[in-house]
């Protein structure tokens, strides 16, 4: 479909909010401006960009986004603007949708605040509102009072802070988070059980404010030790016995949550599934003469309220499979699971092994090198429980080193890690030890723009395999970085296609590809595709997971680590893969050494 315009996923979702904003304050049907609300959330919670799916003609198939969307974002991807936006915004002051951002203004009031203090201009909006607050100026305005003025400066002070929902974290940051704080709260005594919710638990690539649930029988008290918790600035609202709200120190947004055991597993589910699984789910229970809250399940006839203290209970309840966090998104999973059709989704024990490794074996390379050596990254990996690795450093740079040098220096490589497994093998022998884990010599190597390698072809036999990866002239067409990713793939060493989108998040999109093409080749050859835990990568990325599960090709889910300690990042890309709906039957190093190695090794 061309190029196009970028936009990124929140800019698009901010710009439909402002849509939404504006059809408010012109009285338009307020299906209308509900749709528009219902699109900006379904766009900015997608783990796919939006750019992607228009490349790739799917923009009808994101959740809220119909015909009429679709065609306007078509001419925004086109040309980087859309006429009727501009028309309805125009007539708007633009300091009205600074305010709107404010908590509890809304719409109607930001332009009447907008309009009487003749503020319409973007440029120091916040600053000449906080003034006249400040002033007193808003209190005597048509539909104010004093006490709205008071929430108006803790509005604007809370915005200058960065407090409010302005950026989304990275997953592995808001899990590390939300894991200290559940660790935390785990040494209450009367904290039965602690969870994550929302898109933290689904495993989204970003996540926003941070939301926590409690099981207890002692509320107030699970409150005040919340409350005591040492990372907070701020507490914003102590709420009702059941929420609380703090800032932390990093300025993230924390909400506490809590439900008493009996109807813990209905809160647990009610915070956790996407807005368009939770209206799926809501229409499914109607049909069954059902409504379902925070609280429990509903029989409409009786009223009576059935407390489910597990989520297995409250949707065997519901006459479905229990259904995973990560596939909670409105996608067909709970169809799936009225026929017992869900899939048996890889977990993080089923790895066996972590194939992309890089250790601080000094190859002079056009990339970073690892900061651990082979033998510790080994000592990992036990405690991990894998059955094999493989070490695979960057290709020495092509123009730092003549041919001749590049062999040598993957020569010495294999030098090293033979000498590693001897090591091994030996001392499996004379201790009577069980034997050691399979260690692989391999090499992640550039694709270069015309689609060759960057390494001799010499150096071939000396490694087990090659992962091929894009580092360079991203802005290809779809077109030419198909064929250039092919031709690499089409080389007997190479193995693996190492974060195929070539993605960085909240950084760079990712390249374009015919992953129609890619996919058959990959099938006919026996190539896999990576699923990268590194965070900020997270590539491939979930929905084409699922794609490329649907047409069968093998994944390998990789840390790409450069130390010893990055190797447990693996979950993040377990994460991906079962999101994505991927089985272990999906993922080649699910396999035991000995199977993995026929296919690995084959020439």
């Amino acid at each position: 479909m061309g190029k196009g315009k970028f936009f990124t996923n929140q800019e698009i979702a901010d710009l439909l909010r402002k849509m939404a904003a504006a059809y408010t304050v012109k009285g338009e049907d307020r299906f209308r401006v509900k749709a528009y609300e219902e699109a900006a959330v379904s766009i900015e919670h997608s783990t796919s960009e939006l750019k992607d799916l228009w490349d790739e003609g799917k923009l009808e198939e994101v959740p809220g986004v119909g015909k009429s969307l679709a065609g306007y974002l078509d001419e925004l991807f086109r040309t980087g603007k859309v006429k009727h936006f501009e028309k309805v915004l125009s007539s708007l002051p633009a300091a009205m949708f600074v305010f709107d951002k404010i908590p509890g203004l809304g719409p109607k009031k930001s332009l009447a605040l907008s309009q009487n203090l003749a503020i319409t201009a973007e440029k120091d909006v916040l600053k000449r509102l906080k003034r006249a607050a400040k002033e007193g100026k808003i209190r005597d305005l048509p539909g104010f009072d004093e006490k709205s003025e008071e929430n108006i400066l803790r509005g604007i002070e809370s915005l200058e802070k960065g407090e409010q929902k302005t950026k989304r974290m990275p997953l592995y940051q808001a899990d590390a988070l939300a894991q200290e704080l559940i660790s935390y709260l785990k040494k209450s005594p009367v904290v039965i059980e602690a969870h994550p919710l929302g898109s933290l638990r689904r495993m989204l690539a970003t996540v926003g404010d941070i939301d926590i649930s409690v099981s207890t029988n002692s509320p107030k008290e699970v409150l005040a030790y919340f409350f005591r918790y040492p990372r907070i600035q701020r507490v914003v609202s102590k709420g009702e016995k059941a929420l609380g709200r703090v800032v932390l120190q990093s300025g993230q947004q924390v909400d506490i949550r809590l439900s008493a055991p009996e109807s813990y597993g209905a809160m647990l589910q009610y915070f956790t599934g996407s807005k368009q699984h939770n209206i799926y789910l809501r229409e499914y229970a109607l049909s069954k003469k059902l409504s379902l809250s925070e609280y429990g399940i509903k029989n409409l006839k009786t009223q009576k309220v059935a407390k489910t203290r597990t989520e297995e209970e409250f949707y065997r309840a519901l006459g479905l499979e229990y259904i995973p966090p990560e596939i909670r998104e409105g996608s067909g999973e709970i169809e799936a699971a009225r026929e017992n059709k869900l899939p048996n989704l890889v977990e993080g024990k089923d790895i066996k092994g972590d194939l992309h490794l890089h250790s601080d074996f000094p190859i002079e390379s056009s990339h970073d090198i690892g900061v651990s050596s082979m033998e510790e990254m080994i000592k990992i990996a036990e405690e991990l429980g894998y059955e094999y690795l493989g070490f695979t450093e960057h290709n020495p740079s092509l123009s730092h080193h003549s041919k001749a040098k590049m062999v040598d220096l993957i020569k010495k490589k294999k030098e090293m890690v033979d000498k590693i497994i001897y090591s091994s093998e030996k001392s499996v022998k004379s201790r009577g030890r069980k034997l050691p884990i399979a260690i692989y010599n391999g090499l992640e190597v550039d694709i270069r723009p015309d689609g060759e390698l960057a390494l001799p072809k010499e150096a071939d036999n000396l490694l087990d395999y090659i992962i091929v990866s894009v580092h360079s002239s991203f802005d290809l067409s779809r077109e030419k970085m198909t064929t250039r990713v092919l031709k690499a793939l089409a080389q007997p060493k190479v193995k693996i296609l190492g974060h195929p989108t070539g993605r960085k998040i909240d950084v760079r999109e990712g390249y374009e590809l015919d992953w129609e093409k890619i996919f058959e080749f990959c099938l006919k050859n026996g190539k896999a595709l990576e699923i990268s835990a590194w965070p900020d990568r997270l590539d491939l990325p979930d929905a084409l997971v699922r794609e490329a599960v649907k047409a069968g090709v093998k994944l390998v889910i990789n840390s790409d680590s450069h130390s010893a300690s990055q190797m447990t990042l693996m979950r993040y890309g377990v994460a991906v893969a079962r999101r994505g709906w991927a089985e272990t039957k999906d993922i080649l190093n699910t396999l035991p050494k000995e199977k993995l190695s026929g296919i690995l090794l084959e020439s």
